[in-house]
């Protein structure tokens, strides 16, 4: 074997080591861009899980208000026409403090919901676009 086949053979050597370097870690990259998109959508998700139940909670407090509310109506109505006790004042505090509680929760689950949706990976996709850049571009070094 001459020297240039022997310098041939190390230099093809290099290039299917290089390559396959260069196979691996953009493997490698593709695999933990899939891991961080798997945990943003998740996380996402979450929020707006937390969200709708905290706006299911919401919806029932509205709804027992709303009984208090009526049955505190028929107290009045009863000591309107017979006033012998105001049985009626329990009922609307009680009204109260759960549309106040409604209220809260329904705010709760309008920021949760607003701030989890949609759920797109969006720093996934950003450290693409970023890698993409780079990549594609002349100088990589440069690219930030």
């Amino acid at each position: 074997m001459t020297d240039q086949q022997q310098s041939t053979d190390t230099t093809t050597q290099n290039i299917a080591q290089a390559m396959q370097e260069v196979s691996e870690r953009a493997s490698l990259l593709v695999r933990e861009e899939i891991e961080l998109a798997k945990v943003e959508v998740t996380e996402k998700v979450t929020k707006l899980i937390k969200g709708a139940v905290v706006g299911i909670a919401a919806g029932i407090f509205v709804v027992f208000a709303l009984i208090y509310l009526l049955h505190g109506f028929a107290w009045l109505t009863w000591y309107e026409l017979f006033p012998d006790e105001q049985f009626f004042w329990g009922f609307f505090v009680v009204a109260a403090v759960l549309l106040l509680l409604g209220a809260l929760a329904g705010y709760i689950a309008a920021r949760a919901l607003k701030s989890g949706s949609p759920p797109v990976p969006a720093m996934a996709i950003d450290e693409a676009k970023r890698i993409r850049e780079t990549v594609q571009s002349s100088h990589p070094e440069q690219t930030v």
